[in-house]
């Protein structure tokens, strides 16, 4: 079973990268052992279980992953690194900060706990602050409201997949929601929103975190394509429940509403959003 988790993802055009990379990732695009689309959530959750699991622990892999996230588009080849040393290390520097000192030790020993840390910390000062962007953001349990902004309605791609005997509809493989848009589309939308928000309801919450978010589409190759994946979440809902899931088309229509005097539209269709993931969130804390 996949961990109950949402990723919101840049891939950038082959071009963008530098000529060394460049090389790699075509020469990887090219090659029958990587991890295919399919399979590669369950290789990627794999690795980070295994060194979980080991005696001692390893909180972030010794190098770098060397696997990617692909797409073709018209024969041209987008590349998404998968760079979970970095974001395990980032993972772990929330985790640390946000734990006790004296339940830190539970979880990952003293020693470990502190090597990470210095790994980390030589990694940051060998580079430009550039070097901590990561292609790819994990949430869990929830898809944030400011990850809707950038897509369309009309870019929603459902699988629902289907059951073998015995098999609850909910454990299938191949079961995905996704939406995918071009960079552009992404940062006019989002740009959209942040108006929108900063007009009528001011610098709250949902305000900084559509700005989070446009903030981090503009580090990217203007020809990127982002691709919001419900991931494990589609775990949580039956058929029904993701066949009805319109979150994106929602949101966009309360931004509307907003934006045009209807303020009982606008609070209708948000809290249809927020309350449905308000729910799946109650799941974290269920037995």
């Amino acid at each position: 079973m996949l961990p109950y988790a949402a990723y919101l993802r840049v891939y950038e055009p082959l071009t963008a990268f530098g000529e060394a990379e460049r090389r790699v990732w075509a020469e990887y695009a090219e090659s029958r052992d990587r991890p295919r689309r399919a399979t590669a959530l369950n290789a990627e959750h794999g690795e980070s279980v295994r060194r979980l699991l080991g005696m001692p622990p390893q909180p972030a892999p010794p190098q770098e992953s060397p696997n990617a996230y692909l797409r073709r588009v018209e024969d041209r080849l987008y590349v998404c690194p998968w760079q979970t040393r970095l974001r395990s290390w980032l993972a772990f520097s929330r985790f640390r900060g946000a734990t006790p000192v004296k339940l830190m030790d539970r979880f990952v020993p003293n020693a470990i706990s502190e090597q990470t840390a210095d790994d980390f910390d030589r990694f940051k000062r060998g580079g430009s602050a550039s070097i901590l962007r990561t292609y790819i953001r994990t949430t869990t349990w929830h898809v944030p409201a400011s990850w809707f902004v950038p897509f369309d309605g009309n870019e929603r791609w459902l699988v629902l997949g289907t059951a073998t005997k015995g098999q609850d509809v909910t454990t299938t493989t191949g079961r995905n929601l996704i939406y995918v848009t071009s960079m552009a589309q992404a940062r006019r939308r989002t740009a959209r929103a942040l108006q929108v928000l900063r007009k009528h309801v001011g610098e709250v919450a949902t305000s900084l975190e559509v700005e989070d978010v446009a903030r981090w589409l503009e580090e990217f190759h203007p020809h990127s394509l982002v691709e919001l994946d419900y991931g494990g979440l589609v775990h949580l809902m039956d058929d029904d429940a993701l066949t009805a899931d319109q979150s994106v088309a929602e949101l966009a229509a309360a931004l509307t509403g907003l934006d045009t005097g209807q303020e009982e539209l606008a609070y209708a269709m948000y809290q249809r959003v927020i309350l449905r993931w308000k729910s799946m969130q109650h799941l974290e804390s269920a037995n």
